[in-house]
């Protein structure tokens, strides 16, 4: 039978098929394709080499959720599309979420919710505290942004909030920048200033600005405001009580020095009396709690007038013009309700 001759060529490129073939294999045992390793999210990589390329494609293209913001909402149709629509940057390209939390809403807040991207949970009531925890509890995120459905984040608060993202791992995993180039100079001194050397830097106050009838409050105490509402997933809970409900922090606490929450809060006098008046009760209901239980002249009467007097008059309220004057007039009323209602309380207990 006639043998037909290889040509030169052809001998040497099978050859160098042969040696990468042989590399190929070797690195595909180094770097786990046995069974041995996972992908970042926690999966095993996969034990046959021939699902190798589909699942290394998967684990690269896999995006890690770094920040959860959290809302809890009832029939907030007005407000809710604002509130997600100013978050949707934190959490673009799947780097985020967001977590609605609904206690039955019957107007379009779901709805509304689902189209801008939020995963929806509808839950009964279980008070702010409780409601707010379980949205942290359905949440991914390394870090938590906790809003109220009448709350926006600021450009600017955006803008920080997503420089903290990026800057926290990097101090992390490499410590100060030691570098003199301009990215490394920035992010040591606004990291100091931060406080990203600490070890346990676990929470960051935000300010936030409140609206009432439209304008902002400035004065009486209104200004800055400042809520503990961005922190770590684990190291973060709201405390258990009724209404003021604020988030307990395990670790050093700092605050984001650049932009605010919007609270549109009271866009209308009825809007105003009717949360005061469901904040009286269950105030009435903490006050009670504590043993403040008889008719007292003083918390009735003395105290709203003090709070007043404090707040309009010795921390400027009355810079605020008649917005502020309502604002610090109903507020006092506020405190008035609250003991009036807690000697309410206490009298429908006695006689039970």
């Amino acid at each position: 039978m006639e043998r037909r001759a290889t040509m030169p060529g052809v001998s040497l490129l099978r050859s160098v098929q042969s040696r990468v073939s042989s590399l190929r294999d070797a690195l595909n045992d180094e770097q786990g394709f046995r069974g041995e390793g996972s992908c970042g999210d926690g999966r095993p990589r996969p034990s046959k080499r021939s699902e190798a390329p589909q699942a290394l494609f998967h684990c690269a293209n896999e995006v890690r959720v770094i920040l959860s913001v959290v809302v809890i909402a009832h029939n907030e149709e007005a407000n809710i599309g604002r509130t997600l629509a100013s978050v949707r940057p934190l959490v673009a390209d799947g780097k985020g979420e967001i977590i609605v939390v609904d206690s039955g809403s019957t107007d379009r807040t779901v709805e509304i919710a689902k189209s801008l991207g939020a995963k929806v949970f509808v839950e009964e009531w279980k008070g702010y505290a409780a409601q707010k925890n379980s949205a942290i509890e359905k949440a991914t995120g390394d870090w938590i942004l906790s809003l109220d459905a009448d709350e926006e984040a600021d450009e600017q608060l955006v803008q920080e909030i997503s420089w903290l993202l990026d800057a926290i791992p990097t101090w992390q995993k490499e410590g100060m920048p030691v570098d003199n180039d301009l990215r490394s100079k920035e992010l040591r001194d606004r990291g100091l200033e931060i406080g990203l050397d600490e070890d346990d830097l676990n929470g960051f106050f935000i300010p936030r600005k409140n609206y009432f009838l439209e304008r902002w409050i400035r004065h009486g105490g209104f200004w800055p405001d400042s809520k503990l509402r961005f922190f770590r997933r684990e190291a973060g809970k709201f405390q258990d009580q009724a209404v003021h409900e604020t988030v307990k922090i395990q670790g050093t606490r700092s605050a984001v020095p650049h932009g605010a929450l919007i609270h549109h809060s009271y866009p209308t006098l009825a809007d105003y009396i009717d949360h005061m008046n469901r904040y009286s009760s269950l105030g009435a209901e903490m006050a009670a709690a504590k043993g403040r239980r008889g008719f007292s002249l003083f918390n009735i009467v003395v105290r709203p007038l003090a709070t007043f007097i404090c707040n309009y008059f010795f921390r400027l309220g009355f810079l605020d013009g008649r917005e502020g004057l309502l604002l610090h007039l109903y507020h006092a009323v506020y405190v008035s309700w609250k003991y009036a209602k807690a000697w309410e309380l206490a009298r429908k207990m006695e006689s039970s």
